[in-house]
């Protein structure tokens, strides 16, 4: 396959690229206008760039708001015991289901690496025996990292330690965890030094949902950074979410950055989930709820997006489109400032992949796989202002998706 006319970022002009046997054989620089073949694109001077990651979603949960009841308080916690009830309810062909529809929706706005956290606090390990079926089912159209996420806890539930355990395992590739959520602060730490010994045994990447809470003296952010500092783990350990982070006083937030950048771990921040969940104990002013995401980039760190949630017992929305929580998660950051826009599909692709560690399977380079969407605007600005959507998506060099833009015709009234 060739394509031409296509723009890349942070490069002048016009370019080319050529796809063979699943692979990027060039990209030059376009000097004159070429022909176009049978099996080729034209980008029409649209920008080409590598595929739209997810790298912090709960497909075994998705689909499920409503059931069996609402979370009426719209608070993280009560979506905890909603899911608590719908989750003695799943099936290894419900959560499939479930998990299928949702993957084809991420698919359609130009997803192709996904990572979800699948809850292992269940005896029965329903969600990810189920899940490791749609991780291969699913390899046509999105590359899938499973993250044993103990959504009730390690040392303050049953077995959690063992829970854990096996689901690695079974074949799971992230180790999780939510310290703030354990009983006591003691366990919390606990269960971070458990789940990073337990990575490092494995090989396994690590994605803690740490601090996701309005609460400023929730710290285990400094713990699992200590630790990923100490064992020289930081390229592989993510922190999603982070939240109590936005009710930290400055002082103390000088001395984490310093500990935070030794460490040289990742952040995912969802920003749509974080401002519907957060704050809900607050009077006036109420706090945003989200992560420093800014002022992370700022300081060199490596930060990006997240959609976390579509249609659960968390957030009733949402339908796939990443650009979406782009959008959103810029202005709830204040970063609609020039040089956010310049870069703001950084937030959604390259550090996206950087958390992921999806190193040299990513991005527009020879030899890398053809994995590539063809934008419907010219620039990360455009891109944002128009909430375009990717016209194309290839896949191993070959058309996974095609999209044909609506066209809006006016009567004639005058």
């Amino acid at each position: 396959m060739h394509i031409i006319n296509a723009r890349l970022r942070n490069q002048e002009g016009l370019h080319e690229l050529n796809l063979e046997n699943g692979l990027i054989s060039s990209i030059a620089r376009q000097i004159e206008a070429p022909t176009l073949g049978p099996g080729d694109l034209d980008a029409g001077g649209n920008l080409v760039v590598p595929p739209f990651v997810e790298p912090h979603i709960h497909l075994d949960a998705t689909l499920t708001a409503g059931e069996p009841r609402w979370n009426m308080s719209g608070t993280l916690f009560e979506g905890i015991e909603c899911w608590g009830e719908r989750k003695a309810t799943i099936t290894q062909e419900d959560t499939k289901a479930r998990a299928r529809k949702t993957i084809q929706a991420l698919a359609a706005h130009g997803i192709q690496h996904v990572r979800t956290h699948v809850d292992v606090t269940d005896p029965e390990l329903t969600a990810l025996k189920a899940m490791l079926e749609v991780r291969e089912e699913s390899r046509h159209l999105v590359d899938l990292q499973i993250v044993a996420f103990p959504q009730e806890g390690i040392e303050s539930y049953h077995n959690g330690r063992e829970l854990m355990e096996e689901a690695i395992r079974m074949g799971a590739d992230v180790v999780g965890g939510i310290p703030h959520f354990e009983y006591t602060r003691d366990q919390g730490v606990s269960s971070v030094k458990f789940l990073m010994d337990l990575a490092e045994r494995s090989g396994c990447l690590v994605d803690v949902h740490c601090d996701e809470t309005d609460d400023p003296q929730s710290r285990f952010l400094e713990v699992l950074a200590e630790e990923a500092r100490s064992r020289g783990m930081g390229s592989r350990v993510t922190a999603s979410h982070t939240t109590a982070m936005g009710s930290y006083d400055n002082a103390y937030c000088a001395k984490l950055f310093r500990l935070l950048g030794h460490s040289g771990i990742s952040f995912v921040s969802c920003p749509t989930e974080s401002i519907h969940l957060q704050g809900r104990f607050d009077n006036f002013p109420k706090r945003r709820g989200v992560t420093r995401v800014n002022e992370l980039l700022e300081a060199g760190m490596n930060v990006c997006f997240g959609q976390d949630s579509i249609v659960d017992p968390w957030y009733p929305l949402g339908n796939g489109n990443i650009l979406r929580v782009l959008e959103a998660g810029l202005h709830i950051c204040h970063m609609l400032g020039y040089r956010n826009l310049q870069s703001a599909l950084d937030l959604v692709t390259d550090n996206s992949a950087r958390a992921m560690n999806l190193g040299e399977r990513y991005g527009l380079e020879r030899g890398r796989p053809a994995n590539l969407l063809i934008l419907s605007a010219e620039s990360d600005y455009e891109v944002i202002r128009s909430q375009g959507l990717p016209l194309y998506s290839v896949r191993n060099g070959e058309v996974l998706m095609k999209r044909t833009m609506p066209v809006v015709e006016f009567s004639d009234l005058s």
